[in-house]
């Protein structure tokens, strides 16, 4: 599957994509950009890991623990989200910025303009909005908020440590 766009965070825009998300490796991967499932990756780790640009996706099931030891040698790792309702990327995104990752963290699935903000506090920098959405549309969700009371991956410190120090 090859979304046409995705919204990109620092500075907020909306920009082509040349990454090919493969939903099922059983027939190969594609040449370029791909960004490949978990198990797959870990089927054919040293094969992929020769690319100049590979990707991996958690499903909501995987444990982001196991992608750990290879934070290095993945371009770009996204999450999926099959379900709004579904939080758990939330969590699998604080974590990876934790042990370390730098790379582009991306948010795939149902995911639409109110959580943008949100998805953004937690360490998510690349959104791929599913087709039925307009991602210029949604880009003005990220100056929504200017005051933000809770630490996060962003800004750790809570509003009132932030005025405490400032």
């Amino acid at each position: 599957m090859r979304p046409d766009r995705l919204i990109r965070a620092n500075p907020p825009r909306v920009e082509a994509d040349d990454w090919t998300l493969v939903e099922d490796a059983v027939g190969g991967v594609p040449d370029g950009r791909a960004i490949v499932p978990l198990a797959f990756w870990h089927a054919y780790r040293e094969t992929l890991a020769q690319r100049a640009a590979i990707g991996v996706w958690l499903a909501p099931e995987d444990d982001p623990e196991a992608i750990r030891p290879d934070l290095a040698a993945v371009s770009v790792i996204a999450v999926h989200f099959p379900k709004a309702a579904d939080g758990r990327g939330y969590s699998t995104a604080v974590y990876l910025r934790r042990v370390g990752y730098r790379g582009e963290l991306r948010a795939f699935g149902d995911i639409g303009r109110d959580h943008l903000f949100s998805l953004l506090r937690c360490g998510f920098d690349a959104f791929q909005l599913p087709p039925t959405r307009d991602p210029q549309a949604a880009l003005a969700a990220f100056g929504e908020f200017t005051l933000r009371y809770q630490g996060s991956v962003d800004d750790p410190l809570p509003l009132f440590r932030r005025r405490a120090h400032g």
